[in-house]
Formats: structure tokens, sequence, C-alpha cells
């Protein structure tokens, strides 16, 4: 690999460790503290350390079979260790606690049984073999558990111990509404593509006729449900934990998520005309009722 591409993708790893730093600054900011330092900052440091770790195997494989669920028991250990050294937990931090990782266990799960069962996934084809640049994911993986999960840590690490009110609640409807969502959308694709029959289709049926990409939509809402939770306890730079429904957006309209996504199912049935009437009577995200679309196989 050319030295100047190994050297971009190391300032590209201190760039976003800086940001992982900069978020557990703000987020930890009056929150509580256990050796001098903030434990919204341990539980950054564990993030970022836990995925370096998993890196170094997999990168000798030249395997990412394991970073999915590395990405999942990032969530349930960052958790863990907010627990341990925030406790006593009131009710909200309890909730949320139960919320991040019955999330994170269902998704880890999830994904890595299609990867083991698919043998590879496409977004790793042209990084999984140079070092460096693999090193970016890993490092991107700890910033996305970090950041995804900030409103949740700011609610469990922040010291602030405030009642239940209807904005809580409300999130937690919220939260159980996109988990729903998201749980319903997945296990409606992975049945249809286990149906023989179904081969070399697109689906769209269920949850997945209403939109293109139903279960990131679920996704979305219901981190959308923790951030509400959060706000009646949030206190000074600690608001600033509320982008965490909105890196999540960003990351799947403009990232990894939906542009991929939708770029292989048009190279796989773009141009065939029960497919383009179904993009075109189908919404990328938010869910509407379907419309009609031709009910031609593909």
């Amino acid at each position: 690999m050319p030295i100047q591409a190994s050297a971009r993708d190391l300032l590209s790893v201190c760039i976003i460790t800086l940001l992982g730093i900069a978020l557990a600054l703000a987020g930890g900011s009056g929150g509580l503290v256990q050796a001098d330092t903030p434990v919204f900052m341990w539980c950054a440091g564990l993030a970022f350390g836990l995925n370096w770790l998993v890196y170094v195997p997999s990168a000798f494989a030249r395997t990412e079979h394991y970073y999915d669920l590395t990405g999942g028991l990032t969530y349930l250990s960052v958790t863990g260790l907010a627990v341990v050294l925030s406790q006593p937990l009131d009710l909200r931090s309890t909730l949320v606690v139960g919320m991040v990782s019955i999330w994170a266990i269902r998704l880890a799960g999830f994904l890595f049984v299609r990867v083991k069962r698919v043998g590879k996934d496409i977004r790793f084809d042209s990084v999984k073999t140079k070092p460096s640049t693999f090193l970016v994911w890993w490092t991107l993986q700890a910033l996305w558990v970090l950041t995804t999960m900030a409103a949740a840590l700011a609610i469990v690490t922040g010291g602030e111990t405030v009642p239940m009110s209807w904005l809580g609640w409300t999130g937690c409807g919220v939260w159980l509404f996109g988990f729903a969502v998201e749980v319903v959308a997945d296990a409606q694709k992975s049945s249809f593509k286990m149906d023989p029959t179904n081969r070399g289709q697109f689906i769209r049926t269920g949850l997945w006729a209403w939109s293109r990409h139903p279960n990131y939509f679920g996704e979305i809402v219901l981190w959308i449900g923790v951030a509400l939770m959060a706000v009646p306890v949030l206190t000074s730079w600690q608001y600033a934990t509320l982008i965490s429904p909105v890196f999540v957006t960003f990351l799947l309209m403009k990232m990894s998520g939906v542009p991929l996504l939708e770029q292989k199912a048009d190279e796989r049935w773009g141009g065939q005309e029960d497919y383009e009437a179904y993009k075109k009577a189908t919404p990328v995200l938010i869910p509407r009722p379907p419309r009609s679309v031709p009910s031609s196989q593909d």
C-alpha cells in the first residue's frame, strides 16, 4: 500500500479518535466521576479499546466476520461499565440500560448470523486487505457506538435524578415503536430470502411495501425515543449528546446504509419495469400506505 494512503488512513484514525474524546468530554461534563475521570470518558475508552483489540486478529485473518458482533458487544460492554460505575440507577437509567441492551443483543446476533450465512459483507470487499484502511473502519465503529448511544450514556452517567414525566414515557413509547418496526422488517426480509421461490427477487411485501428501508426507519425512530428520554436530565454541554439520532440518520441515509443498498439494488434490478415501478411508488425511508405496483416477480 502506498505510504501516502497509509498516512491518510492513520490521520483519519486520529481525527475520529479526537472526535470521540470531544464527545466524551461534552457528555461527561457535570456528570459522575471515577478516579478523577468522567465515567463517560471511561466508556469512550472502552469503546475504542475493544474495537482496536478485535481489529488486530481480524486484520491478520482479513475477515470482517466479527465486525458487527464486536459492535454489538461494544454496546453491551460500554453499557455494563456505565452501570457499574454509576450505581445506584434510577428508573430512567434502568429503562435505558434495558433498551440499549435488548437492541444491541438482537442487532449483533442478527447481523452476525447474516454475515456467516452469506459468507461476507460487501462493505469490506475493498478494505479488509488494506490494514490501515481496515483500521479506519474499526475506529469508526467505536465512534459509531459512542455517538449513537451518547444520549443513553448521558442519562446513566449524568448523575441527575429527575422523576419520569410525560416526555420520558413518550420517549419509551417512541423507542418501542421503532424497535418493533425494525424487528418486524428484518424478520420479513429474512423470511423472504429463505424462501427458494424468491431467489433473484426483491422484497415488496409487508413493511417493505410501505418503505424501501423500513428497518432503517425503525432504527432512527428508536434512537429518537432515547433522546427524548434524555432531554429532562441534560445540563450544559451534555446537550451535545442529542446528536445521537441526527448522527444515526446521517449515517444510514448518506453513508453506510441506504446509498450502498440502493446502488446494489439498481445494479441488480435497475431498468426492470416492476422494480422501477416499486421505486417510484415506495418512499425511501418514511413509510406510507402502498400504492398500486405491478405484481410480477423479477
